[in-house]
């Protein structure tokens, strides 16, 4: 019986933030499903205000070696998602070396934590800098190409549960998080007309670097009136049918498997929506 055709055969995948968490989790399994990839990250610190350890040029490494394990192809390099003529040049680079662009994964961020007037400007100007100003010059130096390969494709933009809901504690994380879903909304519409979607995830409380249990602990121990806002997650993690426990956060691979859904075509009625990865959570 003739196996069955991976439903990326042929395509070509871009994700920023690639190194390590749920950047590599998305290359991986994208690659799984036939794309070749392009994978950045900065593998440096960002800034002095955002506390956990930044990815490394090993972690990134790792990345390649992973895709490289599936059987495609992947053209990696460190580039920082705030560079506009970096990532412009990569795009060129790969779209040289795979002749295409088809799916477009906009993941890179960072978050740093504390009162919405006691927040440094470093702090306010690094997240939004990252995660918003970033993730638009990663639509600036993609969305171009795509629409010159004339293929259609999809856009997923990876936002946050703190994309659609209040979150204390991290306001500037929200504020740019919550402007990654105006983006979307936006692109959806004006890049529709050349065949490609746009959608946003929204996760939350994915096991990545990102969580600091000691930092919010800390300020929840302070503020305890936040931790409303930050609902736990309990539940079992099942696979291939059998439950491996109760788990608190999801792993990065749980939201891969979404991001692989909205890139290839089983999600081509999408575009312009908000999907929230959450395990429910955000009902309470």
């Amino acid at each position: 019986m003739a196996a069955a055709e991976k439903s990326l055969e042929g395509r070509v995948a871009f994700v920023t933030g690639a190194a390590r968490g749920q950047g590599r989790a998305h290359a991986v399994r994208l690659a799984n499903e036939g794309a070749d990839i392009i994978a950045s990250d900065i593998c440096a610190p960002v800034s002095n205000s955002v506390t956990y350890p930044p990815a490394t040029s090993e972690d990134l490494a790792e990345t390649v070696r992973a895709v490289e394990a599936t059987g495609r192809k992947v053209l990696a390099r460190e580039v920082d998602i705030r560079d506009l003529e970096a990532q412009q040049k990569l795009v060129a680079d790969a779209v040289e070396q795979f002749g295409r662009l088809d799916v477009v994964v906009a993941n890179a961020g960072v978050l740093s934590w504390g009162r919405i007037w006691e927040l440094t400007p470093e702090q306010w100007d690094t997240v939004v800098d990252v995660n918003l100003n970033g993730t638009w010059r990663t639509i600036r130096a993609t969305v171009p190409a795509m629409i010159e390969a004339g293929n259609g494709g999809s856009i997923i933009i990876v936002s946050s549960s703190a994309g659609v809901k209040a979150t204390p504690g991290n306001a500037h994380y929200a504020a740019s998080k919550h402007g990654l879903t105006a983006l979307t909304n936006s692109l959806a519409l004006e890049v529709g007309e050349f065949g490609i979607r746009v959608n946003s995830i929204h996760p939350y409380s994915i096991d990545t670097p990102m969580i600091e249990p000691e930092a919010m602990g800390a300020l929840f121990a302070k503020h305890p009136s936040f931790l409303h806002s930050f609902a736990p997650m309990p539940y079992h993690r099942v696979t291939d049918g059998k439950s491996e426990g109760l788990a608190a956060f999801m792993a990065p691979e749980e939201v891969a498997n979404v991001v692989a859904w909205l890139a290839g075509d089983g999600s081509s009625t999408l575009s312009g929506s908000q999907i929230a990865v959450d395990r429910g959570v955000m009902k309470y």
